[in-house]
C-alpha cells in the first residue's frame, strides 16, 4: 500500500509511520512518502511511480508559491484531481464550524480527524476503516457537522415554516393547510429534523430550537 504523509512536524509523521507499520494491520505493509511541506508533497505526487492508496494530510502544512498551493486543503484538492481514487484523511486542529464543514464538503474526504481526538491506536483503526471503503469523522468533527446540519435544516424555507408554525401552536396534522406540501412530505421533514436535533417529539424539538436561538 502506497501512503503519502504530509505534516510539518517530523515527530507526528514518525508516529503515523510507527502506528501504520504494525503487523496487526489488515492491509499490506505500507510504503511511505513523507513530506513536511506542500512543495515536497507536490514533488512526490508529480513523480510518483504508482498512485497513492492513501494520503494523510495536515490542514495547516506550509504552502508553496510555485506551484501555488496555499495549504493542506489545496494539496488535497490537487490529489483529488491527479489521483481521484486515492483515499484522503485530513487532520486538523481547527474546530470552527465553517472550517470543518468546508473541508468535508469541498474535498469530500474519506476521513476527517480533529487532532485532540487522535491517538496512535486510533489512527490505525481510522485507516483500516477508511481502507475498507467507509468514511470516518472523529467525535469532535461529527459534533461540528451536526451543528452545521442543524443550521442548514433551519435555513431551508419549508423547514423554517414548519418550525415557525409549530411554535405558534399549529398541530402537525394541520400543517399541510398552511404549507404547500403534502402531509406525508411534511412528516418526512419533521422526522429528519427530529433526528438531526436528537429529539423525539414536537415539544423536545421546540425546546431545542429555542435553546439554540433559531426561534
Amino acid at each position: 500500500m502506497n501512503v503519502l504523509l504530509v505534516d510539518d512536524h517530523p515527530m507526528t509523521i514518525d508516529g503515523y509511520v510507527l502506528a501504520l507499520s504494525k503487523k496487526s494491520t489488515q492491509f499490506s505493509l505500507p510504503l511511505f512518502d513523507c513530506a513536511y511541506t506542500c512543495e515536497k508533497a507536490y514533488h512526490f505526487i508529480e513523480n510518483a511511480i504508482a498512485v497513492y492508496d492513501l494520503a494523510i494530510i495536515d490542514l495547516d502544512v506550509p504552502g508553496c508559491i510555485e506551484p501555488p498551493i496555499a495549504s493542506g486543503k489545496e494539496l488535497a484538492l490537487l490529489i483529488r484531481k491527479e489521483m481521484p481514487f486515492t483515499k484522503i484523511i485530513i487532520i486538523t486542529a481547527h474546530t470552527e464550524l465553517i472550517t470543518v464543514y468546508d473541508i468535508w464538503k469541498c474535498i469530500r474526504t474519506e476521513g476527517l480527524v480533529i487532532k485532540n481526538d487522535l491517538t496512535p491506536e486510533g489512527m490505525l483503526k481510522i485507516v483500516e476503516e477508511v481502507m475498507r471503503g467507509e468514511t470516518y469523522k472523529s467525535p469532535t468533527a461529527e459534533n461540528c457537522m451536526r451543528e452545521i446540519w442543524k443550521k442548514e435544516l433551519i435555513v431551508e424555507d419549508y423547514n423554517r415554516q414548519i418550525i415557525q408554525y409549530l411554535s405558534l401552536g399549529i398541530r402537525v396534522k394541520d400543517l399541510h393547510e398552511v404549507i404547500s406540501l403534502s402531509q406525508g412530505a411534511i412528516q418526512k421533514r419533521i422526522n429528519k429534523i427530529n433526528s438531526v436535533f436528537e429529539v423525539t417529539d414536537k415539544e423536545g424539538l421546540l425546546r431545542e430550537v429555542k435553546r439554540l436561538g433559531f426561534i
